[in-house]
C-alpha cells in the first residue's frame, strides 16, 4: 500500500480508502461486510469513508459493529462521516442541513453509530444555501477544539465557497477546511483539475476522491445496456440512469466504450486502470472505492500495480481516447 499526506496536514491516508456508499446497509451482508474490512485493513487500508446518509444511517451502525468485532486498533485506522441530508428518510428541518446545531448532532450521532471517541473526518456534504458559511466554519472549529473531530472539510463545494471559508477561519483564528471530497475520474475531471488548482498550493488543500469508475460506467458493465443485477437496475437507483450514462451530447457512453476497449488493448482490467488513472494526480490524497463483493475489493487494490505496467506512450493513448 502506498500512503499520502491529506494535503498539507501531517495525516497518512492509505492511498486507497474504503467507502460503504450504496453498499452497506443497502444488501451487503453482515458477514460479507466483515470480510470486506478485514481484507481492505489486511492490504493497507486504513481510511474508512461513510456519510450520515449512507442508508439513512444503517451503514454507520454496520462499520461500527464491524471495527468492534474486529478490533481494529483505533491509532492504526482513520473513519470519517459526512453532514447535511440528515440520517432519516424525511428530515425535519434541524435534522438536516449545515447549521451549529446540525452539525453537533450529527457528529455526536456519527461517534454512537460508528461505536468511536472522535471521528478523523468530517466533512460538510454539499453546500448549505441556508446557513453562512461563517457558521458551518464556526462549529466545525469548536468540534475539533472539543475533541470529537480532528480534521474537517468540504465536499462538492464551489471554489467561491471553499475561498469564503478559508478568509472566515483566518480572520477569526479557526481551523480551516483540510480537504475536499469531490467526484474524481476520466469523465469528471474539472472540479479538481481546474477548480481547485490554485488551493493546493496556496492552502494545502488534500482531496478524497469518490466515485473513481464513474458508478460502475467505466468497468464496461453499460456498454450494451444495463443489466438486470446492476445498481441502475435497482428502482433505488433507477433515476440516476441519465446523469451515469449520459447523452449523446455528453458521449459519457461513448468514451466509456473507448476506454474499455483501450484497457483490453493494453491487457489489463479497466476498473484498476481508471482507479491507477486517479493515483497518477499527486494532488489526490485517497481514491475511495466501493466494494460489496471481495472480487471487486482484490480487482481495484491491483491499481497500485497497474500504473507501472502501463507506459507513457499508454497513458497517452487514455487521455486521447477520453477528449
Amino acid at each position: 500500500m502506498e500512503y499520502r499526506r491529506l494535503g498539507s496536514s501531517g495525516l497518512q491516508l492509505s492511498a486507497l480508502s474504503f467507502g460503504t456508499w450504496a453498499t452497506f446497509g443497502d444488501g451487503v451482508a453482515r458477514g460479507d461486510a466483515r470480510n470486506l474490512v478485514a481484507a481492505a485493513w489486511d492490504h493497507g487500508i486504513n481510511s474508512f469513508d461513510h456519510a450520515e446518509n449512507y442508508a439513512f444511517g444503517a451503514a454507520e451502525r454496520l462499520m461500527g459493529d464491524v471495527l468492534a468485532d474486529l478490533r481494529l486498533p483505533r491509532d492504526g485506522y482513520a473513519v470519517s462521516s459526512k453532514a447535511f441530508n440528515g440520517a432519516v428518510e424525511a428530515p425535519r428541518p434541524l435534522q438536516r442541513g449545515l447549521s451549529r446545531k446540525h452539525l453537533h448532532d450529527a457528529c455526536h450521532a456519527a461517534l454512537k453509530r460508528l461505536r468511536v471517541d472522535y471521528l478523523d473526518l468530517f466533512y460538510c456534504h454539499c453546500p448549505d444555501p441556508e446557513v453562512p458559511i461563517a457558521e458551518s466554519v464556526a462549529a466545525m472549529d469548536t468540534l475539533i477544539r472539543q475533541g470529537k473531530v480532528l480534521y474537517w472539510g468540504t465536499s462538492g463545494w464551489s471554489a467561491a465557497q471553499l475561498r469564503e471559508a478559508y478568509a472566515v477561519a483566518r480572520e477569526h483564528h479557526l481551523q480551516p477546511p483540510t480537504m475536499e471530497q469531490p467526484q474524481y475520474n476520466l469523465l469528471h475531471r474539472e472540479p479538481v483539475e481546474v477548480e481547485y488548482a490554485p488551493f493546493y498550493e496556496t492552502f494545502g488543500l488534500g482531496t478524497t476522491v469518490w466515485s473513481p469508475l464513474a458508478s460502475g460506467l467505466l468497468t464496461g458493465k453499460y456498454n450494451a445496456g444495463v443489466p438486470a443485477d446492476s445498481r441502475l437496475a435497482n428502482p433505488h437507483y433507477r433515476e440516476l440512469q441519465g446523469v451515469i450514462l449520459g447523452d449523446a451530447a455528453s458521449r459519457r457512453l461513448e468514451r466509456a466504450r473507448a476506454f474499455t476497449a483501450l484497457a483490453a488493448e493494453l491487457g489489463v482490467a479497466p476498473a484498476p486502470l481508471a482507479i491507477a488513472w486517479c493515483l497518477r494526480n499527486p494532488h489526490v490524497s485517497s481514491v475511495i472505492l466501493g466494494a460489496s463483493r471481495m472480487e471487486q475489493l482484490q480487482q481495484n487494490l491491483e491499481a497500485l500495480t497497474v500504473g507501472a505496467r502501463v507506459d507513457a506512450a499508454g497513458w497517452g493513448r487514455i487521455e486521447a481516447a477520453m477528449r
